[in-house]
């Protein structure tokens, strides 16, 4: 409807009732503020059965319109990977028509040649049947960055990064997450006997972990601590991090409520903010998947959290 229609559904429906009772057609016009040219075109399709809503504007007849076969070649010709341009060089149509085929076809970018397959959404019966681990780089911080300040003219160039090990449990999601100088495989060992360790004193018995394949997690090193700690160790397929997608989720939830959440001053500030934050996920923080409750409740501990776990 446009803004300065002079009659809305509503207004027709006025009009056909001042018809009805005896008003000349002259003046329900003026009334209305209409040409009585209008007035006699919706009593007529008043009449005809027609009703008072807006017609279509789609032409009856479209004779230049792309046929179907063409667009069935168009088509074929985009799943072979062929672009836009060349298929309208071979079809003899207009770039401009054969983007608009496309797109209505929804096949315009590539990535829509092959959609993604639908996620598969699982998790592991018990805590401690699977642990994944991942690294989150952030650098570190010389003074208040562009996203408080909004000011990118000020860098500090060469001050390095902070490497934040992470880890969550697949059933409860429990979380831990420790700032490294590196991301070496010794490195990663290290966590991993301290996630462990961390697990095991909340009567967790960890079976499994998830990794990508970063160089940390490929290394031999970590290979032999997971053997040690009779670990079964589980890699993400190639480019593919939505497989480890609970990591992947933590990590952007720490970025929002920790790490970008606060104007640190220092690296050392940020550092210190974490645990409280950590403690905060594990013990207060409603999560989804445990039904709205923090994820701790779903260890069923029997201890007395305030003198024995909840520190």
């Amino acid at each position: 409807m446009h803004k300065n229609a002079r009659l809305t559904p509503k207004g027709r429906e006025v009009l056909i009732q001042r018809l009805q009772a005896g008003q000349r057609v002259e003046e329900v016009a003026q009334a209305l503020g209409i040409s009585g040219t209008t007035v006699r075109k919706w009593w007529q399709r008043y009449l005809s059965g027609d009703g008072l809503q807006d017609r279509s504007s789609r032409p009856r007849r479209s004779p230049r319109q792309t046929s179907a076969e063409l667009r069935a070649q168009i088509e074929a010709l985009r799943r072979q990977r062929r672009t836009g341009r060349w298929i309208a060089q071979q079809t003899g149509l207009s770039p401009a028509t054969v983007s608009r085929l496309l797109r209505r076809a929804g096949i315009s970018r590539w990535r829509e040649l092959e959609p993604q397959a639908p996620p598969r959404r699982y998790e592991y019966g018990a805590p401690g049947d699977l642990i994944h681990l991942d690294i989150k780089k952030l650098g570190r911080i010389g003074s208040p960055g562009h996203r408080v300040t909004g000011n990118r003219s000020h860098r500090h160039r060469g001050i390095g990064w902070d490497y934040v090990h992470i880890a969550i449990d697949d059933h409860s999601r429990v979380a831990a997450a420790t700032i490294a100088p590196d991301e070496r495989g010794e490195t990663a060992v290290a966590i991993l006997h301290e996630v462990v360790a961390g697990y095991r004193a909340r009567g967790m018995t960890v079976r499994r972990v998830m990794t990508d394949n970063g160089s940390p997690y490929v290394s031999r090193a970590f290979a032999e601590a997971c053997r040690a700690l009779e670990l079964k160790h589980i890699r993400t397929r190639p480019y593919t991090p939505r497989t480890n997608g609970k990591a992947e989720r933590f990590i952007q939830t720490a970025l929002r409520e920790w790490a970008y959440a606060t104007c640190f001053e220092t690296s050392a500030q940020r550092q210190a903010a974490l645990g409280d934050w950590l403690h905060h996920y594990n013990w207060h923080r409603p999560h989804t998947a445990a039904g709205g409750l923090a994820p701790i409740s779903r260890l069923r501990l029997s201890q007395n959290n305030l003198l024995k776990l909840h520190s």
